[in-house]
């Protein structure tokens, strides 16, 4: 039996405690008025700043100008023409002259007023255009802890969803290298149901309009009165609506929380059999799941990642996002093997299956980069607007980890382990293993950020705290449910063949 250690339960605890503290600096510290943004903004860009108040100042300078010049004209063009009057009808009378005197500064005065009003309402615009742009600062700026905070979120819970998918895949063709493993894998499934309550408390958030990670969910987007009124989405407001994507939501987590619990309970169960039975329902449950799980996946991949881009979509999404954590799940089997093997625990875990499980890592990871490839080429090479925008977007204010993340799920683990010796040295599968995790949370950043921060985005407090808390939680869920049974599936009818499996 495995014994979680007090120095790891301590450093999960520590991790969480500090998350947590960073993330409320995080929820503090965000504008709360538009006053607060142009404060953050006169700090982020002083000199930008420095030189908008110079721009508008002589703007404000050449329109008081411009307003006195034409006052002058109207001044100046005035006796010219009294002059001329008097020089070719001498023989007007006092009165006319006086009448002429009468209408000259009206003139002037409608002239002025004239310009003065056009000069207020350029002003009103401006003025109305700079508040409507500080709004929308504002909002990427209060989205920014909510956003770190589910980018962390759903990559945690969706690594123990990649995790039970390779666990159900296993099942269902009966392999032979990997009962050994199944008790890590049920470890790191644990986390599925805390991870899935945090994250269907701030779906629930969401749609409260407790923060704006949703554009589909802005009250008056479907109404054709309102001035939020988009046509787009209101064309998609048959799937895009609150209650029906918090449904889809609950029977999606359901569904795979049932599935872990009761494949949880068979496999230990098996233990104790004096037969087969338990590992055929398994087989059973498997083949079920795996069959709800290929559409549930997409649908959810659609539901909680793409539209937050509401006006944008890929035929190939769902598939996108599955290569993203299924190759990160895999990656997390390994490290908790690797972990457990230094501690002197899974004695029957062998260079072979540390190889096998870095054969995935690869092998996923190109998978992974043909889709990122067909996704970006095929719209950027066909340039349609509401399609490439997405990646234009992404290119001009998320350069860095666009293209880094790119490097770091293909390039790196290609060079680090497509040599078969380099998949049995531990240290190269962990150097890999981070690598490809730190990469995929760059690919979840990618997908996230840019919809719902939009260029106001940075790596500070509030992601490092999102990562640090469920990073702590996911520790300590994991470990501590590798403690509640034996770490070897004794009774697994092919345990035997993975206990002596060599190649």
């Amino acid at each position: 039996m495995y014994t979680f250690s007090n120095k790891l339960k301590t450093f999960a605890f520590v991790l969480m405690a500090l998350g947590l503290l960073g993330i409320a600096y995080g929820f503090l510290t965000a504008p709360k008025t538009t006053q607060d943004v142009e404060k953050i903004l006169a700090e982020s860009h002083h000199e930008g700043g420095h030189h908008a108040a110079a721009a508008t100042h002589e703007a404000a300078a050449g329109s008081e100008a411009h307003h006195e010049a034409a006052a002058d004209s109207v001044k100046q063009e005035t006796p010219a023409a009294e002059h001329h009057v008097v020089a070719t009808d001498s023989v007007k009378t006092e009165e006319a002259d006086s009448t002429k005197a009468v209408v000259a500064p009206v003139v002037e005065e409608d002239h002025h007023d004239a310009h003065a009003a056009h000069a207020e309402s350029h002003d009103a615009d401006a003025h109305k255009e700079h508040e409507k742009h500080l709004e929308h600062v504002l909002h990427q700026l209060q989205n920014k802890p909510w956003a770190a905070l589910y980018v962390a979120c759903i990559f945690f819970m969706l690594i123990s969803v990649g995790v039970l998918a390779f666990y159900a895949i296993q099942w269902v063709a009966q392999a032979g290298w990997s009962p050994v493993l199944f008790r890590v894998m049920e470890g790191i499934t644990s986390y599925l149901l805390p991870g899935s309550i945090i994250f269907l408390l701030l779906l629930i958030l969401s749609g409260m309009h407790m923060n704006h990670l949703f554009a589909w969910m802005v009250e008056g987007v479907t109404d054709p009165k309102s001035e939020h009124y988009d046509a787009i989405i209101a064309g998609k407001s048959g799937f895009l609506n609150v209650p029906f994507f918090l449904i889809r939501a609950i029977v999606f987590l359901a569904g795979w929380n049932l599935y872990r619990y009761f494949s949880r309970k068979n496999s230990l169960a098996q233990d104790e059999a004096s037969d087969d039975s338990f590992y055929k329902k398994n087989f059973k449950m498997a083949a079920g799941f795996l069959a709800f799980f290929i559409v549930t996946e997409s649908i959810a991949s659609w539901d909680w990642v793409m539209s937050v881009d509401p006006h944008w979509y890929s035929t190939l999404f769902g598939w996108y996002v599955f290569a993203s954590f299924f190759v990160s799940g895999i990656t997390t089997i390994a490290f908790v093997t690797l972990y457990l093997k230094s501690k002197g625990y899974l004695e029957y875990v062998n260079t072979s299956h540390i190889h096998d499980l870095a054969k995935f890592m690869f092998g996923i990871s190109v998978f992974w980069t043909y889709l990122w490839f067909s996704q970006f080429m095929l719209m950027w090479y066909s340039n349609i607007p509401e399609e490439v925008t997405y990646f234009v977007t992404r290119i001009e204010h998320f350069k860095l980890p666009f293209f880094g993340m790119v490097v770091l799920n293909f390039v790196l683990p290609i060079l680090i382990l497509i040599n078969t010796d380099f998949k049995r040295l531990s240290w190269v599968v962990v150097m890999a293993g981070i690598i490809i995790l730190t990469g995929h949370y760059i690919d979840f950043f990618n997908m996230i950020m840019p919809a719902t921060v939009g260029d106001q985005w940075f790596i500070g407090v509030s992601e490092i705290s999102s990562l640090l808390f469920f990073f702590g939680l996911f520790i300590f869920v994991v470990f501590t449910a590798l403690t509640k049974a034996p770490l070897l599936a004794k009774r697994n009818p092919l345990i035997e063949e993975s206990k002596h499996f060599h190649y």
